[in-house]
This record gives C-alpha cells, sequence and structure tokens, in this order.
C-alpha cells in the first residue's frame, strides 16, 4: 500500500492530478460526507472532483486570474473545500480566515493582497464581506454564498449562489471538451495551494503561501513517519484558517484518500463525532482538555455506583500507563483489570464520545498536561505528540506508538531534517517548507537563512533522536540574576490545571518571577456548584478564596519541577479572560505578550511592589463589537 502512494516522485503531483487519480480509480468512494438538518449526505470521488471543476471552470469564467487571491469565510462547510482546491486549479490564492474575524484583521488581508472575490459560508459572512468592500475593499467583485437562508432579497453586484457559480461552470466546460483536462494538468507543484498567516503572536500575521507540492510533500512525509493511513474517517472540525486543519482535511484527504465528514455546525461536533467515530483526530491540549473536563462532570453527576467503579479502574489504569511510561513493567493482574476496565468503563466513555475507532490521535500546537496525556492513554487512544509550523506544512517530527513520552515531540519525520543552531533555535528542511513570506523579503531572509527554516523555537535534540522543544527563543529572557528561562515553557506547565486557561509569566530583568492567570470558567464554574461556592459572573468567580486554592495548587506543582530562582512568587487570578477580540492573544490562542503586559501595567507593578491589592479596569469587547470594562479589586496572592 506504501508503493501506491510514494512510488510517484514529488514532482509528479499536483491538487489536479491527485483528483483525478481518486476519480479514475477510486470514483466510487465516499470523499466527502456533510451533515445538513441531521442527515449525512454523502458525496463519491467521481462527484466531489466534477464538483471542484464545475467551481473551477466557473471562477475562470468569472475572470479570476493566477495570482489573485479569494476569501475563504465561515465554519467548515464542504462546498468552502471544494472552492479551495478549485482555486489551487486557477492558481489563485485561496485565503481562508478565521469565522470569528474581525473587520480590522480583514482590512489587512486586503492590505497585503489583491482580493477580488470571496467564498461565504452564509449570511452573517456575506455581511462582513459587503462591509469590507463598502468601505475599502473595492476590488472584490465577486460573492459566492453557501447558505442562502436570509439572502434571497440581497440586490447587492456580484452576488451569487454556489449553484449559480458552478452551474456556469458546468456551461463552460461543456463548450470545449478539451478543458476539463486542461484545467487539472495546469497547475505545476510549485503553484499555490493556500494562502495563509502566521499567527502574529509579535506583530501582524504574516502571510504563508504553501504551494502544491510543500503540502503533499507534509503528507507524505506524515505517511511515512505513520502518523496516518490510506482510507482515514476524519472530522472536519478545525477552523479552516489553521495549517492543520488544511495538513489534514485537504493534503492528506487527497493523497491518502480519506473520508472526510463535516459537522452539522461547531455546536454539534461532539454529537456528530460520535455518529461518524473517526479513525484519525488531531486536537490541541485545550480540546483534549474540554473532553476529560466533560467526562470528569459526567462522573461526578452519576450513581455513587458508577463513580466507584470509574475511579477502581481508572486509577490503576493510569498507574500502569504511567509505570509504562517510566519504562517499568506491569503487574500479573493488569491484563484482567484492562479487560475488565475497557468493558465496564472505557469502552463506554470512548463510544459516548466517537472515539471507539480511533487509531491515530494526536496532540499539537503547545504542550499538553501529563495528567490529561496520560488518561487518554489509559482508556486506551493511544494519544501521540506531532510539531509543525505554518511555514512547513504542520508536520515536522511525530512520535512513534512505540517512543511516547511526555516530554518530547517525537523524531523528524521521514523527509524531514532537524538541526539546532549555537544559540538554541530549531532549524529544519524539507519539501514542505516554504518559500518565504509574501511581499516581504526582509521577514523571509530572516526565516530562511543558509537554506533551512529557522523556525524561532527553542529546543534541543536527544541523543536518540528526539525532539524537546521550549518555547519560543524571541521569549527567552534572563531574570535581574542572570537566571535563564522561557515564560512560555513555564505557561504550559500552568495550563495543564485544568482551572487555569491562559497564563502570563512576568520576571524579565526582575529579581523573581509572578504571573497574572485566567481561570477556565467552565472547569472552574462545574467544581465551584458541586462543592456549593456561589458566584454570580465570571469577575466574581475568578477572586474567591475558594478559587484561589485551586490555582495555589497549580503554582506548588509548577514550582516543584523547576529551579528555585525560577520558582513563581506571586500570582494574581484577573477578572476576564484574554481574548483574541482584545488583541490580548491571536486566533489560535497564542498570547501578545506585549500587549497584555502594556494593559495589565498596574498589575504588574502591584505583584512587584509590596501591594497586598490593586484596583484594575480591564477591557472587554463584547459579541456586537462594543467595547467596555470590567472594573475588580484583585488580591496579590502568595505562592
Amino acid at each position: 500500500m506504501a508503493d501506491s502512494v510514494l512510488d510517484r516522485p514529488i514532482e509528479a503531483e499536483t491538487i489536479g492530478t491527485l483528483l483525478a487519480r481518486n476519480a479514475d480509480k477510486y470514483g466510487s468512494d465516499i470523499a466527502i460526507r456533510e451533515k445538513e438538518l441531521g442527515i449525512w449526505k454523502e458525496t463519491s470521488w467521481a462527484e466531489y472532483t466534477e464538483e471542484v471543476l464545475a467551481c473551477s471552470a466557473g471562477l475562470e469564467k468569472i475572470g479570476i486570474k493566477p495570482g489573485q487571491a479569494v476569501l475563504i469565510l465561515g465554519d467548515n462547510r464542504a462546498r468552502l473545500y471544494a472552492g479551495m482546491l478549485a482555486l489551487a486549479l486557477v492558481g489563485a490564492y485561496a485565503m481562508p480566515a478565521y469565522p470569528g474575524v474581525t473587520l480590522d484583521e480583514l482590512r489587512h488581508f486586503v492590505g497585503e493582497v489583491e482580493i477580488v472575490a470571496a467564498f461565504a459560508e452564509d449570511q452573517e459572512q456575506v455581511d462582513k464581506i459587503l462591509e469590507l468592500r463598502d468601505a475599502e475593499a473595492k476590488g472584490i467583485l465577486h460573492i459566492v454564498y453557501v447558505e442562502e437562508r436570509g439572502l434571497g432579497f440581497y440586490e447587492a453586484d456580484g452576488l451569487m449562489s454556489w449553484e449559480h457559480l458552478t452551474d456556469v461552470g458546468r456551461h463552460h466546460l461543456n463548450e470545449d471538451p478539451k478543458r476539463r483536462g486542461e484545467l487539472i494538468h495546469r497547475t505545476k507543484p510549485e503553484d499555490p495551494a493556500v494562502f495563509l498567516h502566521s499567527s502574529g503572536t509579535t506583530g501582524k500575521p504574516k502571510g504563508v503561501v504553501l504551494s502544491q507540492k510543500n503540502v503533499i510533500a507534509a503528507a507524505r512525509n506524515g505517511f511515512a513517519a505513520g502518523a496516518f493511513e490510506v482510507g482515514e474517517e476524519v472530522l472536519a472540525y478545525l477552523p479552516m484558517a489553521w495549517v492543520g486543519d488544511y495538513a489534514i482535511t485537504v493534503a492528506a484527504a487527497l493523497l491518502l484518500r480519506f473520508t472526510v465528514s463535516v459537522p452539522e455546525r461547531q455546536e454539534t461536533v461532539i454529537r456528530d463525532m460520535r455518529e461518524v467515530a473517526p479513525t484519525f483526530y488531531l486536537a490541541a491540549p485545550r480540546s483534549w482538555d474540554n473532553i476529560l473536563t466533560t467526562i470528569q462532570v459526567g462522573i461526578e453527576n452519576s450513581t455513587p455506583l458508577k463513580k466507584w467503579l470509574y475511579q477502581f479502574f481508572m486509577n490503576r489504569a493510569v498507574a500502569a500507563e504511567s509505570r509504562k511510561l517510566a519504562g517499568k513493567g506491569g503487574g500479573v493482574l493488569e491484563p484482567l483489570n484492562r479487560l475488565l476496565g475497557e468493558a465496564l468503563i472505557f469502552g463506554p466513555i470512548k463510544d459516548q464520545f466517537g472515539m471507539n475507532r480511533l487509531k491515530n490521535a494526536f496532540t499539537g500546537g503547545e504542550a499538553i498536561g501529563e495528567d490529561t496525556f496520560v488518561f487518554y492513554r489509559a482508556i486506551g487512544i493511544k494519544l501521540r505528540q506531532l510539531y509543525g509550523q505554518t511555514e512547513n506544512s504542520a508536520i515536522n517530527t511525530i512520535q512513534s506508538p512505540s517512543e511516547v513520552r511526555l516530554h518530547s515531540v517525537g523524531k523528524p519525520a521521514p523527509g524531514v531534517e532537524v538541526a539546532i543552531a549555537d544559540d538554541g533555535e530549531i532549524l529544519l528542511r524539507s519539501e514542505s517548507v516554504f518559500e518565504g513570506y509574501y511581499n516581504n523579503p526582509e521577514a523571509s531572509a530572516e526565516s530562511l537563512k543558509r537554506g533551512g527554516l529557522h523556525t524561532g523555537d527553542a529546543g534541543y535534540l536527544e541523543e536518540d533522536g528526539h525532539l524537546v522543544v521550549l518555547g519560543r527563543v524571541s521569549e527567552v529572557m534572563y531574570t535581574a540574576g542572570g537566571e535563564r528561562y522561557v515564560p512560555n515553557y513555564i505557561e504550559n506547565r500552568l495550563k495543564f490545571s485544568p482551572y487555569i486557561k491562559d497564563a502570563a509569566v512576568i520576571g524579565a530583568g526582575r529579581e523573581e518571577l509572578t504571573a497574572m492567570v485566567c481561570i477556565d470558567f467552565d472547569a472552574v464554574g462545574h467544581w465551584a456548584e458541586v462543592n456549593g461556592v456561589p458566584y454570580v459572573s465570571y469577575a466574581d468567580l475568578s477572586q474567591r478564596d475558594e478559587v484561589a486554592t485551586l490555582l495555589h495548587e497549580a503554582f506548588r506543582r509548577v514550582n516543584a519541577v523547576i529551579s528555585e530562582p525560577l520558582q513563581i512568587k506571586r500570582f494574581v487570578s484577573l477578572p476576564k479572560e484574554f481574548d483574541p477580540d482584545d488583541g490580548e492573544i491571536t486566533r489560535t490562542r497564542k498570547l501578545r505578550r506585549s500587549v497584555v503586559e502594556a494593559r495589565y501595567d498596574v498589575v504588574i507593578g502591584a505583584l512587584y511592589d509590596g501591594r497586598s491589592e490593586v484596583r484594575v479596569s480591564a477591557q472587554v469587547t463584547y459579541e456586537s463589537g462594543e467595547i467596555g470594562k470590567v472594573e475588580r479589586t484583585l488580591p496579590i496572592r502568595e505562592v
């Protein structure tokens, strides 16, 4: 089976040739299914390829040319994925944005490339594009919508349904029998696949154009490393603007003929996942944490017998998995405990969350908490870690099933070379690495010095080749005493606590470290309800002394594993979450440190000047777009 995927040279593969192969050889297999009004609607590879070709011909007919960009706005939809593939066939840039993107963020996209059209999921996204066009993006001549509800009376110029565009395309294809083959073979491996953006933690997001060769190489590397197999079943729930979604849901799905299931809505993902029961699942640590919290909430609300059975088998399974990760053997009763636990506890849990068929489960994006990682492996989900970035198409290093470690992200995938620079920066070489930031030669030259990708991450290689990632090189900081530390490394370990959603560690140029944290409202709120702790709002709950006890325990656990000079001495629980709409974190929940430190400079001052409390007025952006304030007196708490 490996030969059938990897026998052709990478230079011979494009999105068009892969679509044609799948339609010709596997035309009746299911390519994509989407849930609408409670019913799963399936599309075969032959039908999907025709839909993509019709869209591509329609785009060509309305004047979309190579080098022009088309916005993709909305939650995951089968037609938006088809639109992205269609744009690649005509050599245009498919530019997906996060569904919650603001008008200011869209203005940045308009300023960097010629955007001539947009695909929109629904009325909400159409309204956003029309507002953008009226304000400054006059060049957006066409807006193609997928869901018609609420748009029947719109009379905006260039507004058309998906059905109309593909009807135009089918007529265009039928005019010339050769046009179908010409579209399939028009583009080359070096032509664009997708236009994404860097996370923007230190400034405006930079444009990252991944070529068809880049994304196909990443999928081949992942397959060779055992990350996924031919014919996986996957759930398309990750944001379309995140490279992880494109790498799996589009590139790997195309190369390895995945069946992609698109949930009805983001709110129905858990229910839809149970129905699909995917074989492959990639999620950020926060998603794995959220599922674990839901499981624990369910157990707390169950009968005494079920709680006792859960604790009995779970404690033994966790202990067994911890021994295994430490390289130790198990007891003679371990297989029996596993068999009974699977029948009574673990199997029903996995079935409830659609994980009973998972063969390849991954986490990436940041470090995952030890308790969370061990829990999933204990119930039989062989969770593994991987490491990747937008600039190299998401796949660098992957843990193999037989070499799973808590602190590392695995060995380099075949086709990926990893080296460590003198300053500790991780360097990469691979066919999956991009050619440079769009229209940004200075940033490109800095990132691609000496022929390799400078990831901006600090780390080291262990003797057997496993990579350990510490955090951003730019965030390597020093205390006043000269102690070197990476705040993101400590912050991630604070977030291992289910009660802490975000954290900002302070201490550069100071005698000691302190921290500001944001509680996880769902987890802490549930804990408060179970334990009879009253509260009326996030701001109120975050300042309760009972909640401070939970946070103290998280800080003590982190302090126990870091050197004494870098132990956190004091902390503040903030009265609101860090919010991408407030500019405090990115859409992928990465901390914008300069923004946070400037916004909470009064709090930081209080953490170091001996005060026992501080009055803060924090900015809040509401769903309506209005900006308000939350004011609170915050206790300065000693660890």
